[in-house]
Formats: structure tokens, C-alpha cells, sequence
């Protein structure tokens, strides 16, 4: 797998034991949580490479990761973004115009409910995770390693197969409890979920409380993300109305949960049910 960046060093996790035990030539895939951008991130793949092939991939997953929160963060001093928010000089990356860029585009999808310049401050945040989940997605994909689990807190990305013509069943969690609202099963799926932080209003400036959480789901991780959260900032009848135009225009589903629990959802969203409980997230 190759992905475009200045990658940093990395920390390599063990791989579980049970996939040690087995012989180098057959090697059914392994999984490897670390902790990147302050939560932990899970890699899952289980498409069956050798050891030789899924180690490398594992240690450049981590390693474009960190590339990310080392570009993007809006709390580092010494990021990209750090450096644009206080007028220093920044280096001409192509992935760093293609985020400002989409930012630009979604503020105008979402009637500026999604905004990454408030203030004259730049934070991608809404959007960069979902983003640099999806490309380590597609990256893995066009490496061999086409059946993965890609979570980051409340961000998910699966593709391909949990066993051999098995989908992937995730629990889509309320971020307030982590109570289980609904199994999603999937081949190919981005699951964004909006709520367990503060999101505020762009446009009023104040934190909205009119929702509990939403998620979106879809087949781009990154747009799924930046959806949740303008959904959950417009609150709830506008955000309701911009979730069913959102469903009845294109491949994008949500189901928001507002604070008494009362669950809504877009009708599409229970295509992707399952009937049964175990969950694989």
C-alpha cells in the first residue's frame, strides 16, 4: 500500500497471537488498535495475505494516520492548519487543497451549516477523520487487502467481508451511552456518527442541544462524516427535512436520535438491517 505523505515514525502494536501461530505463507489476517488523533483507532483485515505483506500494510495504515493529525490538527501549533491559523508560512501539499477545497464545497451543500472557517480559524475537524479513513480504506483495497474494519471513535469504514461471503455487522452506538441503536450489515459502507462532542451552530455561533446524535451512512466516509455533523448543528425539523432531501438525491441514509431517545431514520437506512445480534463493532 502507498499513500502519498511525509510519514513519520511509527509504533507497532503486537499482532495477536493467534495469527503468530499460524504459517508464515498463510497468514488470515490480524488486527492492530493504536492510538492516533487522541482515541484508539482499530485496523481490522481479514483478507488472507502473508506476514510479510500485512505487517508493512499495518505499519503505513498507522504511519498515514499520523500524517493526518500531524497536518490537520487544528491543535497542533506546528500543522499545516496550525501554522495557516497563524499566518506562518505552510508547505504546498496537494492533500491539503483538496481538504480546504471539499470544506468549501460541503459549507455550500449544507447552507453553511458544515464550516470549517469560523472566525477567520480554519478546523476541518467534521471532516478529516471520516476523509483519511476512507483513503487508508481504498489505499488497503488497491493493496490486496480488500476485507478490513476501519473504526475511529465514532467513525467506521468497512469493505469487503467479515469471513468468506459474511457482511459486516456493526453496532451503531448512541456517543452518549454507547447503547446499541441499530446493526448495520455491509459489504462497503462509511457509518458516521454525530453527537458525543459539542457541535455548535455556525451560524448562531452557540452549541446545539436539539439533537441527541446522528448518524449517516453511505458510501464515503469522509462526506458521511461532514453530513452527520451540519445535520446535527441544524437541529431538529431542519435537520430532518435536509436528511430526507439528502436521502431522496443520492446514496446517503440517516437516522437521528433525539434527546428522549425517540429514533428517525431515512427509509433507506433499514436496507441495511440485520436480524441477527452479534455485532462485529
Amino acid at each position: 500500500m502507498t499513500i502519498s505523505h511525509d510519514a513519520g515514525s511509527t509504533t507497532t502494536a503486537s499482532i495477536a497471537s493467534s495469527d503468530v501461530a499460524e504459517p508464515a505463507t498463510v497468514f488470515p489476517g490480524s488486527a492492530r488498535v493504536e492510538m492516533v488523533m487522541g482515541m484508539p483507532v482499530s485496523v481490522d483485515i481479514r483478507t488472507a495475505l502473508p506476514a510479510r505483506e500485512l505487517i508493512p500494510l499495518l505499519d503505513d495504515a498507522f504511519a498515514w494516520l499520523r500524517w493526518v493529525d500531524d497536518t490537520f490538527s487544528p491543535v497542533k501549533e506546528d500543522s499545516q492548519i496550525g501554522r495557516l491559523n497563524s499566518g506562518r508560512t505552510i508547505r504546498q501539499i496537494p492533500e491539503l487543497v483538496e481538504v480546504l477545497h471539499r470544506c468549501d464545497e460541503l459549507s455550500k451543500a449544507t447552507e453553511g451549516y458544515f464550516e470549517a472557517r469560523i472566525n477567520g480559524v480554519i478546523d476541518p475537524s467534521g471532516y478529516i477523520k471520516g476523509w483519511a479513513i476512507e483513503r487508508l480504506s481504498r489505499a488497503l483495497s488497491n493493496a490486496g487487502a480488500g476485507d478490513h474494519h476501519i473504526s475511529a471513535g465514532n467513525d467506521i469504514r468497512v469493505r469487503g467481508s467479515a469471513a468468506p461471503g459474511v457482511r459486516w455487522r456493526v453496532g451503531v452506538r448512541d456517543p452518549r451511552d454507547g447503547v446499541v441503536r441499530k446493526v448495520v450489515c455491509a459489504h462497503d459502507l462509511g457509518i458516521a456518527t454525530s453527537g458525543g462532542a459539542p457541535v455548535v451552530n455556525p451560524r448562531t455561533g452557540e452549541v446545539q442541544d436539539g439533537l441527541g446524535a446522528v448518524t449517516v451512512i453511505g458510501p464515503d466516509l469522509g462526506l458521511a462524516d461532514a453530513y452527520a455533523t451540519a445535520i446535527f448543528a441544524m437541529g431538529p425539523m431542519p435537520g430532518r427535512r435536509f436528511a430526507a432531501d439528502l436521502a431522496r438525491s443520492g446514496p446517503y441514509e440517516t437516522m437521528i436520535v433525539l434527546p428522549d431517545g425517540q429514533e428517525v431514520t431515512t427509509p433507506g437506512f433499514a436496507d441495511h438491517g440485520g436480524a441477527q445480534s452479534r455485532l462485529a463493532g
